[in-house]
């Protein structure tokens, strides 16, 4: 059986492996357009992290992989564009560690100002996990009185429930990704857990260029959200351009 599995896998990354594909000129230019109409012009994808939970205990550095849900889980940084199509991950680092660190840890970070990546004016869009940059907006961790931060950060609430939705979808369409049943005893297990994750990946982008819809209403989805979203501030196109020249600011 492992073997079967492993040439599936094999094949999947083979054959498809460029279902996982950042776009190109053109598509960013779609995607920002996209964004523009929810209050985010040059935004050219979502960036969140996300546990998968591990049923036992690595045997190496075990108490690393011990999250703040109180699971041994794996922390993968998801990147998705509108469609809920991952255009980016990034797997392998500890359920323990901040997002901030694992992103840091990605071939993705020193890339962050390539110009084969981002235009003029791009960026991706997260939460206040992260920090800002010139390619990366997010959310205040701290708003206090400032009704314009607190507003920004329901903006960007708004836009990223995409990103909520995209991992929902993933590990509701793939089962096996809500919980790992196997014990990382070594390196190559690790890697191989990558791997599993790459191909439900592939399969759950193809799925969406195939058009194969996933429906909430037949199929609920776990959202992982710290907090229920309000509705849009009055206003919300001119706060989130506010929020978004201070954020800018600050990077």
């Amino acid at each position: 059986m492992v073997n079967y599995t492993n040439r599936v896998m094999t094949a999947l990354e083979s054959a498809m492996r460029h279902e996982i594909a950042w776009p190109d000129r053109q598509e960013r230019a779609v995607n920002s357009a996209h964004f523009t109409g929810l209050r985010f012009l040059g935004c050219i994808g979502l960036v969140d992290g996300t546990l998968v939970k591990l049923s036992q205990r690595p045997r190496d550095d075990g108490e690393t992989y011990f999250d703040r849900k109180s699971n041994y889980s794996m922390n993968v940084q998801v990147i998705c564009d509108q469609n809920k199509r991952v255009i980016y991950f990034f797997a392998g680092m500890h359920g323990s560690y901040h997002d901030l660190t694992c992103l840091r840890q990605s071939s993705l970070w020193g890339r962050l100002g390539s110009a084969q990546l981002f235009d003029n004016g791009q960026y991706l869009l997260g939460d206040s996990g992260y920090i800002p940059l010139d390619r990366l907006v997010c959310s205040y961790k701290r708003t206090a009185s400032d009704m314009d931060k607190v507003d920004f950060n329901t903006c960007v609430a708004h836009a990223r429930v995409g990103n909520e939705h995209c991992i929902g979808i993933l590990k509701a369409r793939w089962h096996s990704l809500k919980e790992i049943r196997t014990q990382l005893r070594n390196p190559a297990e690790n890697a191989y857990v990558i791997r599993w994750m790459r191909c439900c990946i592939i399969l759950h982008n193809f799925l969406i260029w195939r058009r194969d819809e996933w429906s909430e209403d037949d199929h609920p989805i776990e959202v992982e959200r710290d907090n229920d979203l309000g509705p849009p501030p009055q206003g919300a196109r001119e706060c989130s351009r506010r929020g978004l020249e201070r954020r800018q600011a600050v990077a």
